[in-house]
């Protein structure tokens, strides 16, 4: 981990990048050295960005915490596991980095993924961007493989984080994810921009469109909340329709790539958090 090179900081950075050495025993070198996987490697970044992904008042331990699981649910939503972290910290001066990894520590342990190197800096805003490398055992769940007449399923309720405005410590559902995988699974994806944004990416990248009967609505939740509200992290996948393991099973893939319903009722085109550039 490095930062910048200005005189009135080096004796504070090179102090915290030793204490983070004595935390995460896996940083070492430049760059560093792990073990590849015996099957498919899966890559995936996120950044979490104080004030856009967070409110600028949460704990910075939570801010950590979800700087980690937020890249683990995509690997999760592949039907894998994670393996490794690198961490990427752009702070104002002053931030409360011990807080900041207390959180990202906890993360690690909980999903096993060690965190093996990553990188300091200053900014005028708390930026944290976290690489998780993973595996999976055989082929991944991808967002292209849903076909007309599958069943689509979801992890648990949504709208709980719209509800209450934030998620402080979301979970990724990893061993959902497996046993999705393991259940027959053929396409998947996690929500966290909504339920329709999400389930529209699968129907997009499958060819296919989608009936909707119901769909679990978390307590305290509306269904609106539940339909576009985003950041739940459940996992959303399609497999052939039959009783599974895992998942609340929500509808049906059609052939018509223009049928997007609930109820027999169109839902909206758009819906769910979107980034505005």
């Amino acid at each position: 981990m490095r930062g910048p090179y200005r005189s009135g900081l080096l004796t504070t950075e090179f102090a915290l990048i030793e204490r983070l050495r004595e935390r995460f025993a896996g940083i070492g070198d430049d760059a560093a050295i792990v073990d590849p996987p015996d099957g498919n490697l899966l890559l995936a970044t996120d950044a979490v960005v104080s004030g856009v992904h967070t409110p600028p008042d949460l704990p910075l331990e939570d801010v950590g915490w979800k700087a980690v699981v937020v890249n683990v649910s995509d690997i999760a939503a592949m039907g894998g596991r994670p393996l490794h972290l690198l961490v990427t910290v752009a702070a104002p001066p002053g931030t409360d980095l011990e807080r900041l990894f207390d959180g990202v520590a906890e993360a690690a342990r909980a999903y096993v993924c060690p965190v093996v190197g990553g990188d300091l800096t200053t900014s005028d805003s708390l930026v944290v961007t976290v690489a998780v490398t993973g595996t999976v055992d055989g082929a991944p769940v991808r967002r292209s493989g849903a076909a007309p007449g599958e069943a689509i399923y979801v992890t648990g309720p949504l709208g709980a984080a719209a509800a209450s405005g934030w998620t402080r410590r979301p979970t990724a559902r990893v061993a959902e994810g497996i046993d999705a995988r393991g259940a027959g699974a053929t396409a998947m994806i996690d929500i966290s921009d909504g339920l329709v944004a999400d389930l529209g990416h699968i129907a997009d990248e499958s060819g296919v469109g989608f009936a909707l009967d119901e769909v679990p609505v978390a307590p305290g939740a509306t269904l609106d909340q539940a339909l576009t509200g985003g950041e739940d992290y459940e996992l959303l996948f399609t497999a052939p329709a039959r009783q599974l393991p895992v998942g609340f099973r929500i509808g049906v893939c059609t052939a018509d790539p223009a049928e997007r319903t609930l109820a027999g009722h169109p839902l909206p085109a758009a819906g769910g958090w979107e980034h505005r550039f």
